[in-house]
């Protein structure tokens, strides 16, 4: 810059409102950053769980119902979720695009997805 900018004596706030405060001026070197995120395992060392009643509900003995909710279908060849299903190969697919991938695969092909998902079957 020039030197009668630097040297001017204007006054402008350090921090403006609007602007984003970087992580290096909100936490400078050696200051702690706030919240530390605890792992399952450092969880259940911290609370000695051994010593609670067994009857008494915690994160080791936890139990739930199955889903009321249907299970999610996702598309065998592109991992999207699937509302559509190829009635002659029995895959699941996402969009046409896929649906035109998936009738011109050869029938072993068709075998080795449908067996990923254990959903293999004799195709005529």
């Amino acid at each position: 810059m020039e030197p009668e900018v630097v040297n001017s004596e204007m006054l402008l706030p350090q921090n403006f409102s609007f602007k984003k405060v970087q992580m290096g001026d909100k936490y400078p070197k050696g200051h702690a950053r706030g919240r530390h995120w605890k792992h399952l395992k450092q969880i259940l060392q911290a609370e000695n769980y051994q010593s609670y009643p067994t009857d008494e509900p915690n994160y080791l003995n936890i139990e739930t119902p199955p889903s009321m909710y249907p299970s999610k279908k996702f598309c065998d060849i592109t991992g999207f979720e699937a509302p559509y299903m190829d009635p002659r190969t029995n895959l699941r697919y996402a969009n046409p695009e896929v649906f035109k991938r998936v009738r011109m695969l050869p029938n072993e092909h068709v075998q080795r997805y449908l067996s990923l998902r254990n959903a293999a079957v004799i195709l005529r």
